[in-house]
């Protein structure tokens, strides 16, 4: 639901959304836009689809961490946008696995950094589901959308 939402947001966005790799905005000729919620069942098979992605784009990602930085929903939007006019063309955002990241997809990279949603620990299933709605929510930010109602 929040991420045929969200793919309308994007820039060139067509509200579609499919099962492969991460957020995919930016601008311009050929560019694409669109939101997938592709499940891997290792770290190193989303290292590997990742490396496939650069091979094409400019990325980052996202891994999704108990010891990242937290962002509420405007500071998300803030850097969510600026990662977008910055030309990044994808973004993958990455549920870890229970034991926490490893090194191979996330301390090597200059181009990763670590989000948490929390202090609290949740289900695996419900962390997709907080950060779809956290993008969603980004996006109608940006555009001004009446869906977030921020401030005291």
């Amino acid at each position: 639901m929040y991420l045929e939402r969200a793919a309308a947001l994007l820039p060139g966005g067509s509200g579609k959304s499919g099962p492969r790799a991460g957020l995919q905005g930016g601008s311009g000729a050929g560019a694409r836009a669109g939101i997938e919620a592709p499940v891997f069942r290792t770290e190193e098979a989303l290292g590997k689809a990742v490396e496939r992605e650069r091979a094409r784009t400019a990325s980052l990602v996202v891994l999704l961490d108990e010891h990242g930085k937290q962002m509420d929903s405007e500071a998300f939007a803030v850097w969510l946008k600026r990662e977008m006019d910055s030309g990044r063309q994808l973004i993958v955002l990455a549920v870890g696995p229970a034991e926490g990241w490893g090194k191979t997809i996330g301390d090597q990279r200059s181009d990763t950094m670590r989000l948490s949603l929390g202090p609290m620990t949740m289900a695996h299933e419900l962390a997709r589901v907080v950060i779809c709605e956290q993008l969603y929510r980004a996006l109608t930010i940006l555009k001004g959308h009446p869906y977030h109602r921020g401030g005291p």
